[in-house]
């Protein structure tokens, strides 16, 4: 499973440079398009290993195993479909010139957050009070 994405280089803004100006898109994009390869990269090796993989053990021990190891890479494989998913979601706010700001408060997210994680939709005090308030519904 992929756990990174690629790396790339971090964007260094100018002095007086706008925020989510087409050379901060386009480095995003690229980072986002990076990431959606490796991650369709990922899920076809599976399929294939997968497929070559698919031995009949005569040992019930030896199939629950291979069993279990495969319900645990498709679910690997769901979770990078789902990320698949909300990273073209992601590429179209950049398409609309969404992206870059909080859909909760309307601010920038800022670069470093968006490098860390380019898919982010809050800014770091809404995120934080998102999580808040997940874990006051936990208890």
């Amino acid at each position: 499973m992929a756990t990174e994405f690629t790396k790339f280089t971090p964007y260094t803004p100018k002095a007086d440079e706008e925020y989510m100006n087409a050379a901060q898109l386009l480095h995003f994009r690229k980072i986002l398009e990076a990431w959606k390869a490796e991650l369709s990269q990922d899920i076809d090796g599976t399929i294939h290993a997968m497929q070559e993989d698919a031995t009949l053990f005569a040992d019930p021990n030896d199939r629950a195993s291979q069993e279990s190891d495969m319900a645990l890479e498709l679910r690997n494989r769901d979770r990078e479909r789902k990320l698949i998913k909300k990273i073209d979601e992601t590429l179209a706010k950049i398409d609309h010139d969404e992206y870059g700001y909080c859909e909760a408060c309307g601010v920038e997210i800022g670069l470093k957050r968006l490098e860390a994680r380019p898919t982010a939709t809050l800014c770091i005090d809404c995120k934080t009070l998102d999580e808040f308030r997940e874990r006051q519904v936990a208890r």
